[in-house]
């Protein structure tokens, strides 16, 4: 299925090299621009949508080598049987998805920390700062339960309440600039593709060694996706940019099979 490389998985992989070369040259000043920033943040632009497909984290190589190496071994074949035309809007499309879904699921989930944080502001007090700590642990560090120790031996106290409320702004900040780079979530449209079209070729897993059909591999894929996203809120590996890879290339490949029996 594989044949040799084509046309435009060819060229995507020069584009992604490309840009992650010029990452490790430009650094964080690059990433400022390109890569993808919640529309609330002082750094989003809207072309960010796109550009933050061909960028990807210069701190971990492996993300690079998985995203390329599966657009290569399932865009492929993909490509030769769709042709480069079809692909590419696909490969994009599925990339504007898989971004739309993440910033959505970072809308509910901003949303909700301003208004807690509004809250907090109407009738501070430890123990609603303590579960804001709690539900937001992944963008606060350990030391703030030391804070909240403090605190506690002075409820009242209008320092704590000022240095607390401060917290909550900065997290929030820090939570919206945290930028999301990669094209992993084109490739997980591509792996639902392949499954769609190949269901039963027999892939062979890395971990655990062994083989398995398409189909399961994206169904696996799809319920990792999914469970993570909500047990795992502020991971840096977006989960639902994952899954919404897979839901807009699920629909745009059934739109096309309806399209061609309606005017077959």
């Amino acid at each position: 299925m594989m044949n040799r490389m084509t046309p435009v998985v060819k060229n995507l992989l020069i584009i992604n090299g490309v840009v992650f070369l010029a990452t490790l040259i430009i650094g964080s000043n690059l990433i400022n621009y390109l890569a993808l920033y919640y529309p609330g943040s002082e750094y989003f632009r809207p072309y960010q949508f796109v550009t933050h497909m061909f960028m990807h984290s210069n701190s971990n190589f492996f993300h690079i080598i998985f995203n390329m190496y599966a657009l290569w071994l399932f865009g492929t074949a993909i490509e030769n049987t769709w042709g480069g035309q079809r692909f590419l809007f696909y490969y994009l499309f599925t990339g504007l998805g898989a971004a739309a879904l993440h910033t959505f699921v970072n809308f509910i989930v901003f949303s909700g920390m301003a208004s807690n944080i509004a809250a907090f502001q109407d009738e501070p007090s430890i123990e609603m700062f303590k579960q804001f700590v709690d539900s937001n642990k992944s963008y606060f560090n350990h030391s703030v339960y030391d804070f909240i120790n403090r605190w506690s031996m002075s409820p009242d106290d209008p320092v704590y309440i000022y240095q607390a409320l401060n917290n909550m702004h900065g997290i929030y900040q820090n939570a919206i600039n945290i930028p999301t780079v990669g094209a992993s979530g084109a490739v997980y449209g591509i792996l639902l593709a392949f499954g769609m079209m190949y269901p039963d070729a027999r892939l062979m897993l890395l971990i655990p060694p062994m083989p398995v059909k398409a189909k399961w591999l994206v169904i696996g894929l799809a319920v990792i996706a999914l469970v993570l996203g909500i047990f795992q809120p502020g991971s840096r590996i977006a989960h639902f940019a994952h899954l919404g890879g897979m839901l807009f290339g699920y629909l745009l490949i059934w739109y096309w099979i309806i399209k061609a029996r309606r005017w077959g």
